[in-house]
């Protein structure tokens, strides 16, 4: 009997013979100082997080941030009054994560305050589903969703969405005064977001012909309030000429006491200037070995590319498989495919998409994203507070961490076998994330600009395939600015995940598995690398 069960079991045999405790219990509410009270401050924080007016407009003025902060540091003086040593490492796990939360919205008050320095914050309208967690970057609760709709909308979803449109303009009527801030990048990035969501509502007008005249009214209005908003935006530019990132010493506090990762600034640096070497060299020797071999030859039609998809696809579940490397499930393969993606003409591919179109499973590997949110919904964790996913992009390390490393990890485990030049691409992709990561270090020490930041992850990443004007390199750089730490956590978090490997590996011995590390790995959630560690190592 493991030590849930016991626990269960001793709960069970004292309510029998003492039914009269769990009353008193109930009727006093949570013990001081016990897991349950911690429970009671996750619930408060995350409605803290999430202010709003009538009408579910969220409410991002000064007065209510002043409000937030003052909330903020009441729920910080009673989470310090707990005394967490003697729980259970789990529930201590979960300790940290309160804590963690409490440090990001700290940050996002004292300095990061996407809504007074970041118009795209405002950008409400989403057309597609990250296939992180959660959206990727500083992000309004009001999001409107639009991939979750089929249309023709029913008449239920026809007025929830209106309700939802109906938020856009009096919110963008408070962006006016709320955005305060002297970041030029970001003010200048954010007018390009706003186009966009101007053409989204262009696009959803068109799905929406025959929707009611109510639906096209709050569709109208709010479309007007875009584009009124992105002209406001233009008129404030010239007047923005401070800097946008928020300095070294901010970037570290927010690594260790937010994110949780035991690094620095320049830490960072040197790890992945210490990657992209790595990158290089071995992208060098790659091809020399496969020198007599073949090029790989990019998918040529729509019909190639169903074939290779599902080949692709077929070959990758059975290698995990087989291999012994993921805990298998059935849900597996179905996510996968449902992100298979579409068949692009050449000109048409941006650097992620050249290389789908050269070898599948080079970018199916890091879509092991979907494989992780299918968990999330099919195996929801038993704790409240893991249970569904952590704010402010807590999650960053081991989602994308895990997603770039398994690129490497299942290329040494054998993946490419009978195909040697697929490697060639994973030291490619290895390369540009840490070219990426690198300018999004020097951006947030205002050492470069988000144009001289695209110019280095350009003149960084072999092939080219990054050069085209498809506007990728300019999104990448604008989110990593809005989120410390998020250009680099593909590469760090990667890191940390190999050396937790490392660590229980030397710990389990001959007990060890690659299989047994995974399950163990997705059984803790989508958290900081550093409390997997706290609950796997030394923990069972």
């Amino acid at each position: 009997m493991n030590r849930p069960q016991i626990r269960s079991s001793l709960i069970a045999l004292v309510f029998l013979l003492f039914p009269e405790f769990f009353t008193l219990k109930l009727q006093a509410g949570p013990q001081p100082g016990s897991y349950d009270t911690l429970l009671v401050l996750f619930r408060e924080l995350r409605n803290l997080e999430r202010p709003s007016l009538p009408d579910g407009v969220p409410d991002y003025t000064a007065e209510t941030m002043r409000h937030t902060r003052d909330r903020l540091r009441t729920l910080r003086s009673r989470l310090e009054s707990i005394d967490p040593q003697g729980w259970p490492v789990d529930e201590q796990v979960d300790y940290e994560l309160v804590r963690a939360e409490m440090n990001a919205l700290d940050f996002h008050l004292r300095v990061l305050q996407p809504w007074t320095r970041d118009p795209a914050f405002y950008a409400i309208v989403w057309t597609s589903q990250s296939d992180t967690p959660d959206h990727e970057g500083p992000t309004s609760h009001a999001a409107i969703e639009l991939w979750q709709y089929t249309f023709p909308l029913s008449s239920e979803n026809e007025k929830k969405l209106s309700a939802q449109l109906r938020i856009i303009p009096p919110l963008l009527e408070q962006a006016c005064m709320n955005l305060t801030g002297n970041a030029r990048d970001l003010w200048i990035a954010g007018i390009r977001d706003i186009h966009g969501q101007v053409r989204a509502l262009d696009a959803l007008a068109g799905k929406a012909q025959k929707a009611s005249s109510d639906f096209r009214r709050a569709l109208a209005k709010a479309k007007e309030a875009m584009v009124s908003f992105a002209r406001w935006l233009e008129s404030e530019a010239p007047s923005k000429t401070g800097p946008s990132g928020i300095g070294k010493e901010q970037y570290t506090w927010h690594l260790r006491n937010v994110l949780l990762a035991p690094l620095s600034w320049e830490e960072e640096v040197s790890l992945l200037r210490r990657e992209l070497t790595r990158a290089y060299a071995m992208l060098k020797l790659e091809q020399h070995h496969n020198r007599n071999l073949p090029p790989l030859k990019p998918i040529a039609t729509a019909e190639e590319y169903a074939q290779r998809t599902d080949e692709a696809i077929r070959r990758l579940i059975a290698f995990l498989d087989k291999q012994e490397i993921l805990p298998m499930r059935d849900y597996m393969e179905p996510a996968l495919r449902e992100h298979l993606g579409t068949f692009q003409p050449d000109t048409q591919r941006n650097f992620f998409s050249a290389i789908l179109h050269h070898e599948p499973n080079a970018l199916f590997t890091h879509s092991t994203h979907w494989i992780d949110l299918a968990r999330i919904h099919k195996e929801p964790h038993p704790s409240p507070v893991r249970r569904t996913p952590l704010p402010f992009n807590l999650w960053m390390h081991r989602s994308e961490g895990l997603a770039t490393g398994v690129e490497e990890m299942f290329m040494h485990a054998g993946l490419y076998d009978d195909n040697p030049r697929a490697r060639e691409l994973v030291w490619v992709m290895l390369a540009q994330r840490c070219a990426r990561g690198l300018a999004s270090l020097f951006v947030h020490a205002n050492e470069m600009t988000l144009d001289e930041a695209k110019a280095f992850q350009i003149a960084w990443t072999p092939t080219g395939w990054v050069e085209r004007d498809l506007g990728l390199e300019g999104f990448e750089q604008q989110l990593y600015l809005r989120m410390p730490g998020y250009g680099t956590c593909y590469v760090t978090g990667k890191y940390l995940i190999e050396r937790l490997l490392m660590d229980r590996s030397r710990e389990l011995g001959d007990n060890f598995t690659i299989r047994r590390f995974f399950e163990e790995l997705y059984s803790a959630g989508d958290i900081p690398v550093e409390l997997i560690r706290k609950q796997m190592i030394n923990s069972r």
